[in-house]
């Protein structure tokens, strides 16, 4: 009988260590994007990054942090719900900048320690 106690009692504090281990999770489904060869008189170019919650409680973006001033970042506010997806748009301005670039943005949340980075590149004509 205390064996069987004993099973069900590490059991339980398994399972409640798994459970406090949980929380949000951040994953994209791409991490790079590649513009190609872009026209510089043609403008601004954007791409978006789908961010997805793996975790199982809600994952909030806290932050996007660009690497330079050309690029910038727009993302979802709200929290995303476990399961569920958000969004980052990227938009480079190859105003004055020709020749190949690659620029990374870095995504703060909830769900990971440090940043989860994503890169853009291309060719300015």
């Amino acid at each position: 009988m205390k064996q069987i106690i004993f099973v069900c009692m590490a059991l339980l504090l398994s399972a409640g260590s798994v459970f406090a281990q949980g929380g949000p999770s951040i994953t994209v489904a791409e991490n790079f994007h590649d513009f190609g060869e872009i026209k510089e008189a043609d403008g601004k170019v954007s791409h978006t990054f789908v961010v997805k919650n793996d975790g199982n409680a809600p994952l909030v973006i806290t932050r996007v942090i660009a690497s330079c001033g050309c690029t910038s970042p727009d993302w979802t506010k709200e929290p995303i719900a476990p399961g569920q997806t958000g969004e980052v748009k990227v938009t480079f301005d190859p105003k004055n900048r020709p020749g190949p670039f690659a620029k990374t943005v870095s995504i703060y949340s909830n769900g990971k320690t440090g940043s989860y980075v994503v890169t853009i590149r291309g060719d300015v004509k």
